[in-house]
């Protein structure tokens, strides 16, 4: 008796842990294929709809790469980096050197490279995106990082002093823009353009340093320094400007990878008002500065004594691309030795209307880099019809 109650017991045991098991195994299949269910949708999902559905709670890790990651670039490019240093230094000495001087401060009379290496540190690349925009050409998009170790004198003379300046702690961010131009013939490429992507805007952080000195020898030098390689990259390298060198020596017509003239912006500078006054006897004597492109400025004339001057003059500027260039004006105080800036604004040309004058009264500011504005007072507004 005992016997067949301990089998059927564990019958009905062994039965009950195989419902139990199949239970389980069930319960766990419907939840896998709800899971897969609910990331399939949450993949279809963009960044903007998945905001709507988290509201404040969205966590910023979650990305969406549009780039293709190369760490095979990067171990050939670290194996690479001590020839392509060697050949760049000598390329970026020729090439940027003039730029130095044609960019230069009024406030200094000469400015060199004394030392220039680009150390050990090879950039990374963080993914490459590549794509087919227009007919006869493929667009490859660059995610570039630096944050090497160069050796980098700047030779900086000036009325009041000369001082080595070097440049420490260099980290760059960008995207480069790399536009194949397809052709039919071997090597099949006829041409190559070269830029930097205005959005996201090209970072260049780094910290000046003087060699054997101290900057306040010079007033102002670092806010030049900022100023001018800002105006260089933006004028020379950052989308809609572009670097063209054609390839493999057959005869093309590169006119149309050019930048080439849009329209001509006309600007009436009317007057401004409630200028900031920067000096400590009597009232800032007011000019303002404009430009499309740094390289290419124009200016009105001074008025002496005034924080409301009026000038009511008209400037004619070159637009090149009316989608990504923007018109700048500055407001500066006429002074002995390095005239101070007042204010400064920006009008996207993309704001214009053809044949169709706007007047505008705009608010400046004391930078356009809204981390560097660290005055907060009203600096007055300009008035204008563009």
């Amino acid at each position: 008796m005992g016997l067949f109650s301990g089998i059927f017991l564990g019958m009905v045991l062994g039965i009950a842990l195989m419902a139990a098991w199949q239970r389980m195994m069930t319960y766990r299949s419907a939840k896998r294929i709800a899971k897969a269910v609910d990331i399939k949708l949450l993949g279809s999902l963009n960044r903007d709809d998945l905001k709507k559905i988290c509201g404040d709670n969205f966590p910023e890790w979650i990305s969406f790469p549009i780039y293709e990651q190369v760490k095979w670039l990067n171990k050939q490019l670290s194996k690479l980096w001590p020839f392509v240093a060697d050949a760049a230094t000598l390329v970026i000495r020729e090439s940027v050197e003039p730029l130095l001087e044609e960019y230069r401060p009024t406030g200094i009379s000469s400015l060199k490279f004394s030392k220039l290496s680009l150390g050990n540190v090879a950039p990374k690349i963080e993914g490459i995106r590549v794509q087919s925009l227009n007919k006869g050409q493929i667009i490859m998009d660059i995610d570039f990082r630096w944050g090497g170790d160069p050796n980098i004198v700047l030779a900086v003379e000036a009325l009041v002093a000369s001082i080595p300046i070097q440049l420490k702690d260099l980290q760059v961010f960008t995207i480069i823009r790399v536009i194949f131009q397809l052709a039919d013939e071997i090597p099949c490429i006829s041409a190559v353009v070269v830029a930097l992507l205005a959005e996201p805007k090209p970072r260049i952080d780094y910290t000046l340093k003087a060699v054997g000195g101290s900057l306040t020898a010079l007033p102002g030098i670092s806010d030049m320094i900022d100023d001018m390689v800002n105006s260089i990259v933006t004028d020379t390298l950052q989308w809609p400007h572009r670097i063209v060198v054609p390839l493999g020596g057959i005869p093309v017509d590169t006119s149309e990878l050019e930048l080439k003239p849009q329209g001509t912006l006309r600007v009436t500078v009317i007057k401004a008002n409630d200028l900031k006054n920067m000096e400590m006897i009597g009232k800032s004597d007011p000019y303002a500065v404009l430009y499309i492109r740094p390289l290419f400025k124009v200016k009105t004339k001074v008025i002496d004594n005034n924080l409301n001057p009026v000038w009511n003059e008209v400037f004619d500027l070159i637009a090149e691309d009316k989608e990504t260039q923007s018109l700048i004006v500055e407001v500066f105080d006429k002074d002995i030795g390095q005239d101070k800036r007042l204010g400064i604004v920006k009008l996207p040309l993309n704001d214009m209307e053809p044949e169709t004058e706007k007047e505008f009264e705009l608010r400046m500011l004391s930078s356009l880099d809204t981390l560097k504005v660290k005055d907060k007072k009203d600096r007055g507004t300009i008035t204008m019809k563009v």
